[in-house]
């Protein structure tokens, strides 16, 4: 196997890299300062002269609200650079593996997790940008994985639970929304099944969070407790919470399919969160 990781310096691709290296499998990492996503040409040329076997695609623009105001600039890069990045592929040769979002959901039309089969609804312009990544690969190739996560978490980039970290520090309490309920995801778990699915040549869409559900208030209250802080957390509705972009009440991600392919489940969240804190150096 000889891998191109996009999105290198990211908190995903960071960990794949990592994951890759200590299984000793060649591997190389890109961002944005090797090229464009949104450039066809530079995207062509780069993997044309690295000649990967495998294509893992964690770039992505992903600042959900400021997408609501830079709409042009977050199609270009999650649907046509994905595209762009598919395209190399086919003309390559090479296996695709698209990280994808719990944002192709409505996020609210139902109680239950969403299957990987359920259809699509994105809500805002990250959600469809996302999942016009999803459809390009989908159109274009024929060996091809996607993995759907979601409130991601990892050492190399900002995520939830830095921020939760950071304002706990500054203030006796915080408040936190608390209708929102998902599953968090550790992108080291995540990246420790990928090179298993990239050998393993069982094509298509599956959803990887670690296993648990919970809500982003109770989340927050298990942070503060696991990091040994007295911070309050104070619950309050989304409603009561300005943001530019729609958010998911529901991104529950059902993970049987990831499971039956034997490739799952992740470790609880729980037992991940006490990991990472440990990673990054917050607890022994």
């Amino acid at each position: 196997m000889k891998v191109l990781v996009t999105g290198a310096e990211g908190q995903l691709g960071y960990d794949i890299c990592r994951q890759l290296h200590s299984e000793g499998i060649e591997h190389h990492g890109v961002d944005v300062k090797d090229f464009d996503l949104a450039d066809r040409d530079a995207v062509m040329q780069y993997i044309r002269n690295y000649n990967p076997t495998h294509v893992v695609h964690c770039g992505a623009y992903t600042a959900v609200d400021r997408a609501e105001q830079e709409a042009e600039r977050c199609y270009a890069v999650n649907g046509e650079g994905t595209a762009n990045i598919a395209a190399a592929c086919r003309e390559t040769g090479a296996e695709m593996m698209y990280f994808s979002t719990d944002y192709v959901f409505d996020g609210h039309s139902k109680e239950t997790p969403w299957d990987v089969y359920d259809p699509a609804d994105p809500q805002g312009v990250y959600g469809i940008s996302k999942y016009r990544g999803e459809y390009a690969v989908r159109e274009q190739l024929e060996r091809y994985y996607v993995l759907r996560i979601s409130w991601v978490f990892g050492k190399n980039g900002s995520n939830f639970v830095q921020k939760m970290l950071r304002l706990g520090r500054d203030n006796k309490e915080v408040t936190v929304v608390c209708d929102q309920f998902g599953a968090p995801t550790y992108t080291k778990d995540v990246a420790a099944i990928v090179p298993r699915i990239l050998e393993s040549g069982r094509y298509g869409t599956y959803h990887a969070p670690n296993e648990g559900i919970t809500t982003w208030y109770d989340f927050a209250k298990e942070i503060f407790h696991a990091a040994g802080m007295n911070t309050k957390v104070v619950p309050i509705l989304t409603s009561e919470y300005p943001a530019s972009a729609k958010r998911p009440r529901n991104s529950r991600l059902s993970t049987d399919a990831l499971v039956r392919a034997g490739f799952g489940p992740l470790p609880h969240y729980h037992d991940a969160l006490v990991r990472y804190l440990k990673e990054i150096c917050v607890i022994r």
